[in-house]
């Protein structure tokens, strides 16, 4: 695979920014110590896929024109009868982001996307696992630019995961807020 010739803002930020003001708050020695987002997975569940199988492909063409990359069609796990839903129908998308495209869709995220929220306040702090990842709901695909408004059918949400190489909520939230991310003060 050809290495592009540019580096993202983001990953440059990290490299000159974030690494040497995360080895000075929290002591650290060596640069490789530092955290860092290891992956972003973007996940649309598509409840509606199983009465009209048209939704799921609106669905995987606005993730892949979000990310630039091919979604992953889900299958469901199991069979449920108060939903009709049986073993291996499609019912959703999923798309994992690593490398350039990651922080292209984080510098996406946090400087266009989040903006275009309605009613936004600033991201709770509250959405940390005890591994140090963050997820985020977001409730309309539309708030990003690459979704033309007027061929959207349905509003369909997505999940947000940030997963980090840290193994904690404090050190993750400080990268977080070191890349730009919004936090309120809960």
């Amino acid at each position: 695979m050809a290495e592009n010739k540019y580096l993202p803002r983001l990953k440059e930020k990290y490299k000159k920014e974030i690494i040497p003001n995360f080895m000075k708050e929290f002591s650290l020695k060596n640069p490789m110590e530092v955290p860092k987002i290891e992956k972003i997975v973007i996940n649309m569940g598509v409840g509606e896929a199983v009465q009209e199988p048209k939704v799921l492909e609106q669905a995987t063409r606005d993730l892949s024109l979000i990310t630039g990359q091919k979604p992953v069609i889900t299958k469901a796990k199991k069979s449920v009868s108060t939903f009709k839903l049986r073993k291996g129908v499609p019912i959703g998308c999923k798309v994992t982001l690593r490398g350039n495209r990651l922080y292209e869709f984080l510098d996406r995220f946090l400087n266009i996307a989040l903006p275009r929220v309605r009613d936004f306040r600033g991201l709770s702090t509250k959405s940390f696992d005890k591994n140090g990842n963050y997820s985020y709901g977001v409730s309309e695909q539309v708030i990003f630019p690459e979704i033309d408004y007027d061929k959207v059918e349905r509003i369909l949400g997505m999940d947000i995961t940030f997963t980090t190489t840290t193994g904690d909520k404090e050190k993750a939230l400080f990268l977080l807020k070191m890349f730009g991310f919004p936090f309120r003060e809960d």
